[in-house]
């Protein structure tokens, strides 16, 4: 009891924000019709400035760059992101995919654009089996099987097309610049290529070893790194557009690195020439009055309404700080539940999205009370509120996403908001490499196991489908339906645990920009419930989860890269996740 008492002091401590403003704009305004995003631009002129928060300086310092010369948030996010291809290989790249969220403040509009890479035209469901056993993570994770069709250049012109101010070409110039005169290896990218030289095939991949382990040693702290094969590139998509890269020489070098063995896959070039980025509508739901809006499927962002929802059920009658983290644990217990049974590519399989973040079923949801160290099992969401009256019978998901992913938010000088959730899904993806940069390998995010019993998968393998993702870049409106947070992060399948904490620490737990990111990340898919002990924060918030059944692990780190922007009443509010190397900046910084 006296351990208990200790704990609930403690975490009262760290929920305090006393001297932080509301967080909504002034009351007693009634709420904009029709919600954010439908085309009722604020009366009002933006005022408060601009901001970027993103995984490393150099990206920051190009989206700042762009800012400067008058460009949109989007102009500014691909300039960070073809940056962050350069500087942290590991985490994402043109070889890569992702999803951005778009709110333009004099259009009131927002829009998704789903970068998200597809399965070859060869890919079949048992691809990752053999002799009727899935293949080990480790072989399936390095092999050619695991590359997709790379989609984030494809979503790049997508959103430019709808929202570019500056010339295309601009976009490209500090990556192509900083690849052309080098740059300083940082501590994440040499300490990780120590760690992963054992899983991955970097150092064998003639390509690979050439680039991180010249002369035979890892790239060193500090050493400086060209990369002209990916300015070369660069400067092509920039002369020629997107066709320059799903067509022609990198197309060929794409399909020809996929193919290669061991284990090559069947990527080719007809399928790097017919991928197509999609714009989709977000998927949005209240919370506290607010409404958050994130990415529809085959994303994940309908789950993390959810588990916000159940989290507002969980904790209304919480007394006490530890009550509310235990609805905060329960809350994605049950929605992580939900996520991994139904959410798949929609354009493949029905995807009850709206009733997967129907009140009614949220509050049905969050009555099904079960012990600490049980397992939740996936809910009804179509019985309730007579939306059918047959469940969808998907069979038992077996996916395992790695989180080698990176996300950036950024706020421009007109108001308008860019969330971008970008991956190659394991660090360095498949170790395989075409014109400058890394390949992704997620195809892994597809369900690998063929269910013996025959029952179909929602997140199986098929030809052309996308597989199902985590990554949720998200927005928050206030009760006016003003834009009021930018937030995301990076972390395979604990993305929705690390945002959904950004999202209540902030809006619930009363916590700035900077300690809601700093808060010690508590993840619970299934029925362990990992707790991030890497400081008095963290152990306490582990032993009073115990306390109460929890069967808690207790790692030294979970790996977010969380970078959000908080729209305060006197300007932003900012803050970049310490766990990785990322950075704030205002545009008047200088």
């Amino acid at each position: 009891m006296i351990m208990q008492l200790r704990i609930f002091a403690f975490l009262a401590v760290l929920f305090v924000a006393a001297c932080h403003p509301s967080i909504d704009s002034p009351s007693g305004t009634p709420a904009v019709s029709g919600g954010p995003g439908e085309g009722h631009p604020p009366a009002e002129p933006w005022t408060r400035g601009a901001m970027v928060a993103a995984a490393n300086p150099h990206a920051v310092a190009a989206a700042i760059e762009i800012l400067k010369k008058g460009g949109h948030a989007v102009d500014a996010a691909i300039a960070a992101h073809a940056v962050l291809g350069l500087v942290e290989p590991q985490s994402s790249g043109l070889g890569g995919g992702g999803f951005m969220i778009v709110y333009d403040r004099s259009a009131d509009s927002l829009n998704v654009y789903d970068g998200r890479e597809t399965a070859p035209a060869g890919a079949t469901e048992d691809m990752f089996m053999r002799d009727g056993k899935p293949m080990r993570f480790l072989e399936a994770w390095q092999s050619g099987r695991s590359v997709g069709v790379p989609g984030a250049v494809a979503m790049y012109r997508l959103a430019y097309e709808d929202h570019g101010k500056l010339p295309w070409a601009d976009l490209f110039e500090p990556a192509i610049r900083l690849a052309t005169d080098g740059f300083e290896v940082s501590p994440r990218l040499a300490n990780l290529l120590k760690k992963m030289v054992r899983p991955t095939r970097l150092d064998d991949n003639p390509a690979t070893a050439r680039y991180f382990f010249p002369g035979g040693v890892p790239l060193q702290i500090g050493q400086r790194l060209k990369n002209p094969e990916y300015a070369e590139t660069l400067q092509r998509i920039a002369r020629d557009g997107i066709r320059a890269f799903y067509t022609g020489p990198i197309a060929a070098a794409i399909a020809a690195a996929a193919q290669a063995e061991p284990d090559g896959g069947t990527l080719t070039v007809a399928d790097m020439a017919g991928y197509k980025a999609i714009r989709r509508e977000a998927v949005c739901g209240g919370f506290r009055g607010r409404t958050i809006c994130s990415v529809p499927p085959p994303s994940s962002g309908a789950a993390l309404i959810l588990m916000a929802g159940l989290y507002d059920d969980l904790a209304v009658d919480a007394t006490g700080q530890m009550q509310k983290i235990q609805g905060f644990v329960d809350a994605q217990r049950l929605g992580y539940a939900d996520r991994d049974r139904f959410i798949a590519d929609p354009d493949f399989v029905p995807v009850p999205t709206a009733a997967l973040i129907d009140p009614a079923y949220i509050h049905q949801r969050a009555t099904e009370r079960f012990p600490p160290a049980a397992t939740p099992v996936p809910g009804d969401p179509l019985a309730v509120a007579d939306r059918a009256t047959a469940t969808l019978s998907w069979g038992v998901d077996t996916t395992t996403e790695i989180g080698g992913t990176t996300h950036l938010s950024i706020i421009d000088q007109y108001g308008n908001a860019v969330s971008l959730t970008a991956s190659i899904e394991a660090p360095f993806g498949s170790s395989r490499w075409a014109g400058g940069f890394l390949l992704n390998n997620e195809m892994t995010d597809f369900a690998q196991a063929v269910p013996a019993d025959g029952r179909p998968v929602a997140n199986a393998v098929a030809p052309g489908k996308r597989p199902r993702s985590s990554m949720s870049p998200t927005f928050v409106f206030d009760r006016r339906n003003n834009l009021l947070m930018v937030t995301g992060s990076p972390g395979g399948n604990a993305i929705l645990a690390y945002i959904a904490k950004s999202v209540i620490g902030i809006l619930d737990w009363g916590l700035s920009a900077q300690q809601a990111t700093d808060f010690p990340n508590i993840y619970a898919r299934g029925r362990p419930v990992r707790v991030e002990a890497a400081g008095k924060a963290g152990e306490q918030l582990a032993a009073g989860l115990a306390a109460l059944g929890y069967p808690v692990v207790k790692p030294r780190s979970e790996n977010s890269g969380i970078h959000l922007i908080v729209v305060r009443p006197g300007g932003l509010e900012g803050a970049a996740d310490k766990r990785r190397e990322g950075e704030v900046r205002t545009l008047d910084a200088d």
